[in-house]
């Protein structure tokens, strides 16, 4: 028997790789093409700079080893993994492919995409998933032989936590499988009326609980990212989904050995602005997001949850080139006061700078935290712990500055003072700070007192003045309790030079223990 020549055996090998690419599967594309929506390779290659990817597993078969799959057709078992480069930089990849039985996570789909997440941890890398299916491939998984050994995905997953920064695009329905990959990601987008998540889609949630709902009523954006905050971010389409990646994955490290990545090109807003943004009249309302965008670097801020518990705001930012994380609470939602969702939203977004090493800045405006009967439904006493908590283990630097209101223990929670080690506590000139609310401390401590005076409003207006003579600024540094009352003007450049002498992460001061229990 004559054996094949190198020619022969490249060009048996090029025409098996044409029959799983989109030129080699014209009917599967035209179905794409009819819903305007782009397959997976394309989706890829629009992610990534021009000819960086190399694909891993593309001509993988299906199993095939239970009789409803004796026959199953599977293009690279409906997944397209590999690696790339986003402006430059290398990322692993992951992209379900809708066109291959509904984009479902077969079992040899499955080894593709374990591998690739085993490349991220051995090679230090950031992984992103283009997410659209509907999970376990049932042809696959209604087989004990081939169900019972699960698989590594999520314990990988959970080892690439605060190694590498990983990032799920919901491009479609994502019910099941990919909304447990979400769970685990550090960065979640959905597009407007096309993506979805949750646990179950609507065929199922019909099954086994009678409930009709659609899809989108189940898990768009309304509940997904507005509500729940599962959702880091809603955009209006595709091409904004692959951008807000590249964009995230910008500010951090590949992984958490390396150093953030500095910009060039620093441009800086006026200044003087910040002298007409903070009301000094604390029942007025402002939007710190404005505050923000002017101390921080031009162009540079990327909200993160942006929908969700708008009450306070978090968002990478950059100072003098350097990526930042900022925390501020926002006096335009529910005057700023901290709740259940607000608290966990800060707590999740303080670990994921610490992860990666964004030093942290704080701007306080805090009534306290949320109180009543709804309030404690919500489980805030522990929910409200989880800031403490990652505030409590942080290495990175942090530095906190009152804007205007800083009351009991929501000005703990966002790192006041002495509080949880901040590299530098200042206050604006506007700052309160106090144990509790003016109003609330008089009608609890001095009720009696301007109960029985012969004027009691006028005793309580005057008692809570009184009171106010002692919040202010400048009587918060005579115990030393803040470093320093700054010109609002100062903040860019006190900021900058203030992380330009801290180290990049301080000692860790913990002992010697295996782990710490979040309360939560």
């Amino acid at each position: 028997m004559t054996k094949s020549s190198m020619p022969d055996l490249l060009s048996q090998v090029a025409a098996a790789r044409q029959e799983v690419l989109d030129e080699g599967r014209p009917d599967a594309v035209k179905k794409r093409r009819d819903r305007n929506l782009p397959t997976a390779r394309e989706r890829v290659k629009s992610l990534l700079d021009s000819d960086s990817f190399q694909e891993l597993g593309a001509l993988v078969q299906p199993e095939r080893g239970n009789e409803f799959s004796r026959d199953l057709q599977a293009p690279a078992d409906g997944i397209v993994t590999g690696t790339g480069r986003i402006d430059g930089r290398a990322v692993n990849v992951a992209a379900h492919d809708y066109t291959v039985q509904g984009g479902s996570s077969g079992m040899i789909g499955r080894r593709k995409l374990d591998r690739l997440m085993e490349r991220s941890l051995d090679r230090g890398l950031p992984l992103v998933m283009m997410l659209e299916g509907g999970g376990h491939r049932i042809q696959d998984g209604m087989s004990s032989a081939h169900f019972a050994g699960a698989g590594p995905v999520f314990q990988t997953m959970s080892r690439m936590s605060g190694w590498v920064p990983s990032v799920a695009l919901m491009l479609g329905q994502g019910f099941a499988g990919p909304t447990n990959y979400a769970a685990l990601a550090d960065f979640v987008v959905m597009v407007k009326g096309q993506s979805t998540m949750g646990m179950a889609g609507p065929a199922l949630v019909k099954a086994g609980t009678g409930i009709e709902i659609d899809k989108e009523s189940l898990g768009g954006v309304a509940r997904q990212a507005d509500k729940t905050g599962i959702a880091d971010l809603a955009v209006e389409s595709e091409a904004d989904a692959l951008s807000a990646a590249g964009r995230f994955l910008s500010y951090l490290p590949a992984n958490a050995l390396e150093q953030p990545p500095i910009a060039e090109n620093i441009a800086a807003s006026n200044q003087e602005s910040l002298l007409n943004l903070v009301p000094a009249d604390s029942r007025k309302v402002y939007d710190v997001r404005k505050v923000i965008a002017v101390i921080a670097d031009q162009d540079s801020v990327f909200e993160i949850k942006p929908r969700y518990a708008r009450n306070i705001v978090t968002c990478f930012v950059r100072l003098g080139g350097r990526p930042v994380g900022v925390i501020a609470n926002q006096s335009q939602s529910k005057a700023g006061v901290l709740d259940a969702p607000a608290s966990e939203k800060a707590a999740h977004f303080i670990a994921m700078c610490d992860a990666f090493g964004l030093p942290l800045v704080f701007l306080i405006d805090v009534p306290g935290f949320s109180i009543g009967p709804a309030a404690e439904d919500t489980g805030l006493g522990r929910r409200s712990g989880r800031m403490f908590f990652e505030l409590g283990i942080a290495t990175v630097p942090r530095i906190s500055i009152v804007l205007r209101k800083g009351y009991g223990g929501g000005y703990f929670a966002m790192a006041g003072g002495r509080s949880f080690d901040a590299d530098a506590a200042f206050a604006w000139p506007t700052a309160e700070i106090c144990a509790m609310s003016i109003e609330g401390a008089v009608d609890v401590a001095f009720r009696r007192q301007f109960q029985d005076a012969d004027d009691p409003a006028a005793t309580r207006a005057e008692l809570i003045e009184k009171i106010r003579t002692q919040t202010g600024a400048i009587n918060s540094l005579a115990d030393f309790g803040l470093d320093d009352v700054i010109d609002p003007r100062e903040t860019r450049r006190i900021l900058i030079e203030t992380f330009a002498t801290c180290p990049l992460r301080h000692r860790d001061k913990n002992p010697p223990r295996i782990r710490p229990i979040s309360p939560i």
